[in-house]
């Protein structure tokens, strides 16, 4: 196999909204079509049934033989609570019928009576108490939970895992249900890590999602946490929602870009597939209220990015934000930057234990998934097995391709020669219909391909997930979109 002479390195910092105005709003309505996020490769609605606690109990134990000689990589922890303290109209992410039937205390206790036995499951199977480099509580926002909750959660948890020092430990936050002192006591059980759930100050729109806080409030649990020195604080935007308009999400944009939170995130408003609809019906007075056009999500998204970036913002990709200084900027700019199921990350790949209904974990080459409903959930675990509804072992085919997906969505580059070495391919052999697709690409200016590399060009950036499903082998066999969110 021939291989290229290696090229110099250089990353795609995309932080000045010209590039991407330079994207026309043909080019963005021709893209507003849904894609995955691509958080994993193969996605999850790939995963199988056939693949279960068995498979999911020997990816443990491989791991611990690993660990045992040193070739185990780091280990994160996520747990997934299934509601909030109030349910939002549009919301699609709470646990059918459980937040609404049952007293957010209740809720609590019973929630983490199964979460123990899981627990307990991976500390028997591990045999010893884990080391962690990343502890995410999300959801939901487990943060409404009361204080007591919250201190037992993280007492349980200690039973089989330990934060190593520097771990990032972070936490989902309603702001409606936050306060200063709630702020304080998750900053006292070790918490430096958190993300409020703004998605809009427009008084329509927070009448017509249900969602409503102020923007003074916000402001004063921003800083809050800034004076609690929590290391990382994400503020939340979703454009695209009811009643909303270029002009008010503009002044929500300007409203957020003043709090000066080190990480903002957008979210584009995906109506409920039809698996979803009757679970978000329940929670409406009305069938669908006012929605804006994609042309007006065009000018939401653009007028949002011009409006973060002339404010000193970096534009990291997937519509996220960070200061400068932040950890995920300065990781883009050295290309150290990572994807993860748990999002963008400075830490390096890791497995991920998820726990929780509906959770999603990564361990090794395969990846698994818990039951969505809370019924199957408890079943499984008072069998006294692992609850795992559906897994997936990636092929070597997979992880060819999760390696190319990931590079394009972290650094916006694929140079074939480390692909070809990691992989023992010929990128040029393997990837044949792939490459000419790619130059369809090139010629909208989105990408440059040469006999060496991919690069992604700062007029494609914004359209990356487009880059990258060009080599999700599932998606060329299965055109169907209705499953994943929109890309604008």
């Amino acid at each position: 196999m021939k291989l290229v002479a290696k090229p110099t390195l250089s990353i795609v910092t995309t932080s000045s909204p010209e590039g991407n105005a330079a994207l026309s709003d043909a080019q963005l309505r021709e893209w507003d079509i849904t894609g995955p996020q691509y958080l994993s490769y193969p996605t999850a609605d790939r995963f199988v049934e056939g693949f279960g606690p068995a498979q999911y109990r020997a990816a443990l134990r491989q791991r611990a033989q690993g660990a045992v000689v040193g070739g185990a990589p780091p280990l994160a922890l996520y747990v997934h609570f299934p509601s909030c303290e109030a349910v939002c109209r549009y919301c699609v992410c709470s646990c059918d019928g459980y937040r609404l039937i049952t007293p957010h205390h209740r809720l609590g206790r019973d929630y983490l009576g199964w979460l123990a036995l899981e627990v307990d499951l991976h500390h028997a199977e591990f045999g010893s108490v884990q080391p962690i480099s990343q502890l995410h509580l999300g959801g939901g926002c487990p943060a409404y939970l009361d204080d007591n909750i919250l201190r037992d959660l993280m007492g349980l948890l200690s039973r089989a895992f330990s934060l190593l020092p520097g771990a990032e430990r972070s936490i989902e936050v309603d702001p409606r249900s936050a306060s200063p002192e709630r702020l304080r006591h998750i900053a006292k059980l070790g918490f430096n890590r958190v993300s409020f759930a703004v998605q809009d100050f427009d008084p329509a729109v927070q009448a017509a999602t249900r969602r409503v806080q102020t923007c003074e409030s916000v402001t004063e649990l921003v800083a809050e946490a800034r004076a609690l020195r929590f290391e990382s604080i994400t503020v939340d935007l979703v454009f695209g929602l009811p009643q909303q308009t270029p002009e008010t999400f503009k002044r929500s944009v300007v409203q957020v870009a003043a709090m000066r939170p080190p990480r903002i995130t957008l979210h584009g408003y995906t109506q409920p597939r039809p698996h979803q609809r009757q679970r978000v019906q329940r929670q409406r007075h009305s069938e669908t209220q006012a929605l804006p056009t994609t042309e007006q999500r065009v000018h939401m998204l653009r007028d949002a990015i011009a409006g973060f970036t002339d404010k000193g913002y970096v534009y990291i990709g997937m519509n996220q934000f960070a200061l400068p200084g932040e950890t995920l900027a300065v990781a883009k700019r050295q290309g150290r930057l990572h994807r993860s199921l748990l999002g963008y990350s400075a830490q390096p790949e890791c497995d991920l234990i998820a726990i929780g209904v509906s959770a999603v974990g990564c361990m090794g080459a395969s990846y698994s998934q818990n039951p969505k409903s809370l019924p199957e959930y408890r079943d499984a675990l008072a069998q006294g097995d692992f609850p795992v509804m559906r897994c997936l072992a990636l092929s070597r085919d997979d992880l060819l391709r999760r390696t190319v997906i990931m590079a394009l969505m972290c650094q916006g580059r694929v140079e074939f020669e480390s692909i070809e070495l990691a992989h023992l391919v010929r990128v040029h052999d393997v990837f044949v219909n792939e490459l000419a697709r790619l130059r369809e690409l090139q010629a909208l200016g989105l990408v440059h391909v040469n006999e060496q590399e991919i690069q992604v060009t700062e007029k494609g950036w914004l359209l990356v997930r487009v880059i990258a499903m060009v080599f999700d082998r599932h998606r060329q066999s299965d055109q169907a979109r209705e499953r994943f969110s929109r890309i604008i």
